[in-house]
């Protein structure tokens, strides 16, 4: 390791035809490809991206990173649909208030981010390499949509909210931060599948996901 490179923790969740390479500190920075050598390549190229979400998040951010993969877990067809869908033993580490405020800061950015990047970018996108790919206002209801989803993986009881509905979708956002900014052993919360931190890490890979597509296809 250089002496400025900063040590990242990295899983590899690996299917047949993708893997997913994810920072386990830092919520919203996984990125895939077709092999773990490419993923991790993938997921050190975009430390430029996601610098602006730390910094939103008021946290330091090294200027360069080297590697290190603590855990290599078999994926599955979420995993070749597109999705980081499995939880790594660290992510059931327990949550402190310091540590979930931090996992909170973050997916704040995250929507921030997606939020900004909405409000500049055209209605229409250009089309991805087989000519496909949903336009903006279309990507920005299918996140809220999802968030919906995630809310009850959070034990929340909620409504799915209309895109349009500016005053829905910030009540949604703020009883997920509620849950997510309380301390946890680190087991699954209310019950279900989704520990905290890995929850704090797919809603933010979410967002972050749509805001750099709708900014690649900008223009």
């Amino acid at each position: 390791m250089s002496p400025q490179a900063e040590r990242l923790a990295v899983a590899l969740e690996a299917a047949p035809k993708k893997t997913f390479a994810t920072a386990l500190d830092w919520p919203g920075w996984s990125r895939s490809a077709k092999t773990d050598e490419l993923a991790l390549e993938a997921l050190l190229a975009y430390a430029p991206r996601y610098a602006p979400i730390a910094e939103a998040a008021g946290l330091a951010f090294a200027p360069s990173f080297e590697a290190e993969v603590v855990e290599r877990a078999d994926g599955g067809s979420g995993t070749e649909f597109g999705v980081p869908s499995r939880t790594h033993a660290p992510d059931t580490r327990p949550v402190d208030a310091d540590e979930a405020e931090r996992l909170v800061a973050i997916v704040k950015a995250s929507w921030a981010y997606l939020d900004s990047v909405a409000s500049t970018a055209p209605a229409e996108l250009r089309k991805g390499p087989r000519g496909g790919g949903r336009d903006r206002d279309k990507i920005v209801a299918h996140v809220n949509e999802s968030d919906g989803y995630y809310a009850r993986e959070l034990g929340l009881t909620v409504r799915q909210p209309f895109a349009s509905d500016r005053a829905a979708v910030e009540a949604l956002r703020a009883n997920m931060l509620a849950v997510l900014r309380l301390p946890s052993d680190g087991g699954p919360l209310d019950g279900r599948k989704w520990t905290q931190r890995y929850a704090a890490r797919r809603i933010a890979w979410h967002a972050l996901d749509h805001a750099w597509e709708i900014e690649d296809r900008s223009g």
